[in-house]
């Protein structure tokens, strides 16, 4: 029987949105395709059954990233789509964060949400889609679920805030804010900037969440009419009666951990041991059994967690006994290692970032291979977590999506104060390398990457330094902390990392817990992140106070030159043969841009010299007037031709080859000699007159001229001329003579930008 779809639509911004549910995928627990313009992403939800011993919710989102959805066959060896791409980590990771809060407490099914796209039109972004759409899923499912969750987009164009703008108006936006959150509360904030102020961040959070309302309203619509029931599931019921006991043991010997002179492996060592022998207590003449020691393990966390906030929120006590808006102690440092092309160590109490920068050509930017077509990456930013930074043994494998995420977050903080590819034409890729975290490591890599970079000498248009700050929050009472430690991340409500410069934001995360975050909270917690990114820069700029002003000895020189562009052929030659040859002679690496933009990179001077004057040979346009060294070619009764540029060469008349009368030309020069001549005419051919007697006289060219025509008028000699820039030998063929050093005379200008 052939499927009746539904349809509900509704506005996002100012387009309309239309969800559309049972078509396909009829046996997921829910399933949806939303629309925008010629945008659809399909959305699956389904649950399975209880997990043994877990005691977490193991919730799994997955984007797939089909390359069909925007015509394009995939670019790998295969031919199809292999592991994820970090845009499609990314979307996955984002849906993730607002959904994951708004299961019942205690739930251990195995749920999964499966997103993918079926089509992208290049106008309509996917993944505040993909969020709204997984919502959709799990509400018309049998799946337990707090939602809907509503997701939205805000860019900043010509001095206005536009919701759920295009990806063409996106690329003049100096704000991509991306926020997801319930028609009470926001749960999820991702933002780059172009140093936007506090007060323009906080008025465009409020306009994205009046704006998810009618989503949300939407979705509640579905699941009242079309909705499964919900299937009934087993819940991890807390034992009240053994929370207060668990409370009442640990009171007092907790409180003198947390009282205590503070180091990281006093209290975390101290929480630990105390945690193992509450646990060993509470089973002294009982079975050890798995269950039971979990039980026991998940009360004394709850308790713990009680405790530590208690003591945060009403008597203003952090665990390392901080004041509620200090920073702990930095420590900053860059040139640790010797043939990095920079590098920074940053160092904010147990929290220990090593950024490492390399410089590279125009041609080793990253190629995206995405949706929209190919793209080009200069910047890039990676983010190691290794397991020795908290003391762990783990097994070592790729990149997880927190690093993948956090590396992102990194890099969306540094690009708006990255140069120019005009004033600066390097790829840049910065590893950021976490040698130890109690707390906040993106930021802290954020800050290390900043000081790399200027230890480089790229010269960056501001400093950026980041700070996370937490919340805790019962009631109406609130207490909002400064750069929080790993443990008042884990048992607070909120992570709100801050970066950016003196005059803005640049990059913005927060992740909520609970809801009724106010405006007033948001905008108190961008204040004090503010007032802490500062005093960190303040100390990052006491090491370092601007980028460098040379690069390091061993990093690589790109220079560029700009030349015409029917000229680049005669560069590249047939099959890469010319610039081939030209790199592997001069020991440089040579990129050429579509515009006649050419990029030499070189480890010294002498390669660089090398490839410029012959690059120039290759594309030089010979001048009436311009003197030149070349060699004779070609012997004639009535002249010598001289090849002044690769492949040009033109004709010096016998009687052009002295001053005094010459009888035969190999009395002057033979076939190889190099000769110094002056063009004297272009005729509309191209063809070349050259005088060697202009130079022996001190004539102009067009005294040298006037002579020349008046012998040939006498004589009745040949008129013709040698061989115009488009007769050149091989021409872009490839088969040109190249290296002759000219004449610094004929040098034209050459344009260069050069660095380092």
């Amino acid at each position: 029987m052939k499927p009746e779809p539904v349809f509900y639509t509704t506005m996002l911004g100012d387009k309309e949105v239309t969800f559309e549910t049972g078509r396909l995928a009829r046996q997921a627990g829910g399933s949806v395709t939303l629309t925008q313009g010629d945008t659809v992403i399909f959305a699956a939800a389904t649950m399975g059954g209880l997990r043994e011993g877990a005691d977490f919710f193991p919730l799994t989102v997955d984007y797939e990233e089909r390359m069909y959805a925007g015509g394009r066959i995939p670019g790998s060896f295969f031919r199809r789509e292999g592991r994820p791409s970090t845009d499609a980590t990314l979307v996955a990771r984002l849906t993730d964060r607002p959904l994951r809060p708004l299961f019942p407490h205690g739930m251990r099914n195995e749920v999964q949400v499966v997103l993918m796209s079926l089509s992208a039109d290049a106008e309509n972004a996917i993944d505040m889609l993909a969020i709204n759409a997984g919502s959709a899923a799990l509400m018309i499912s049998d799946i337990p679920f707090g939602g809907p969750v509503g997701a939205v987009r805000v860019g900043f164009v010509d001095g206005k805030l536009i919701v759920n703008p295009t990806l063409q108006q996106m690329e003049v936006s100096t704000l991509d804010l991306r926020v997801a959150g319930t028609k009470d509360a926001i749960l999820m904030v991702e933002a780059g900037a172009k140093e936007v102020t506090e007060v323009l961040m906080v008025e465009a959070l409020q306009l994205a969440h009046q704006s998810i309302i009618p989503i949300c309203e939407l979705q509640e619509r579905m699941a009242a009419e079309i909705g499964k029931p919900k299937r009934e599931v087993q819940l991890t019921v807390e034992d009240e009666g053994l929370f207060d006991t668990t409370k009442t043991t640990i009171f007092d010997r907790l409180t003198a951990i947390l009282d205590a002179p503070y180091k990281k492996e006093t209290l975390y060592g101290g929480i630990a041991e105390l945690k193992a022998a509450f646990v060993e207590e509470m089973l002294a003449g009982a079975e050890p059994t798995a269950e039971l020691t979990a039980k026991y393990g998940a009360a004394y966390d709850e308790a713990e967690r009680m405790i530590v906030r208690e003591r945060i929120l009403n008597e203003g006590k952090r665990p390392d006994n901080r004041a509620l808006d200090e920073v702990r102690e930095i420590y900053t440092e860059v040139g640790l290692i010797p043939r990095a092309h920079g590098s920074g160590l940053f160092t904010r109490g147990e929290t220990q970032v090593l950024s490492l920068v390399t410089l590279g050509t125009p041609k080793e930017a990253q190629e995206l291979d995405n949706l929209t077509g190919m793209e080009s990456k200069r910047y890039m930013h990676h983010y190691n977590f290794p397991p020795y930074s908290t003391g762990e043994v783990k097994r070592l494998g790729g990149q997880s999506r927190r690093e993948i995420g956090h590396g992102a977050l990194a890099e969306r903080a540094l690009v708006p104060v990255i140069p120019d590819e005009k004033t600066f034409p390097y790829t840049m890729r910065v590893v950021s390398e976490v040698m130890a975290s109690n707390g906040s490591s993106s930021m802290g890599s954020v800050c290390g990457s900043t000081l790399a970079l200027m230890d480089a000498g790229v010269p960056i248009k501001a400093p950026v330094s980041g700070v996370a700050m937490g919340l805790i929050k019962e009631g109406e009472k609130y207490v909002i902390l400064t750069d929080i430690l790993g443990t008042e991340d884990h048992l607070g409500d909120m992570d709100f990392k801050v970066a950016g410069t003196r005059y803005g934001i640049t990059a913005l995360q927060m992740d909520i817990k609970i809801a009724g975050i106010t405006p007033q909270i948001m905008a108190e917690a961008l204040e004090r992140a503010k007032t802490a990114r500062f005093f960190i820069m303040d100390k990052m700029l006491a090491t370092i106070a601007e980028p460098n002003p040379t690069l390091k000895p061993h990093a690589p020189r790109i220079e560029t030159l700009k030349v015409a562009i029917d000229k680049i052929g005669a560069i590249i030659g047939p099959g890469g043969k010319n610039i081939r040859a030209l790199q592997e002679e001069t020991h440089t690496k040579i990129d050429i841009d579509d515009d006649g933009t050419v990029y030499i990179a070189s480890a010294d001077d002498m390669g660089f010299e090398e490839a410029k004057d012959r690059i120039l040979a290759m594309t030089e346009t010979p001048e009436i007037g311009r003197i030149y060294t070349g060699k004779a070619v070609r012997i004639t009764d009535f002249g010598a031709f001289i090849e002044i540029l690769p492949g040009v060469d033109g004709l010096v008349h016998i009687s052009q080859l002295a001053s005094e009368r010459v009888n035969k030309v190999e009395d002057v020069v033979n076939l190889g000699d190099e000769l110094t001549v002056m063009v004297i005419d272009i005729d509309p051919q191209g063809k070349i007159r050259l005088s060697r007697q202009a130079l022996l006289e001190g004539w102009t060219a067009e005294e040298a001229r006037e002579h020349d025509n008046a012998n040939r008028s006498k004589s009745g000699g040949p008129r013709s001329g040698g061989r115009s820039s488009s007769d050149r030998r091989g021409g872009d063929r490839g088969n040109r003579r190249g290296g002759e050093r000219r004449s610094g005379e004929r040098r034209p200008n050459s344009n260069f930008d050069r660095h380092g």
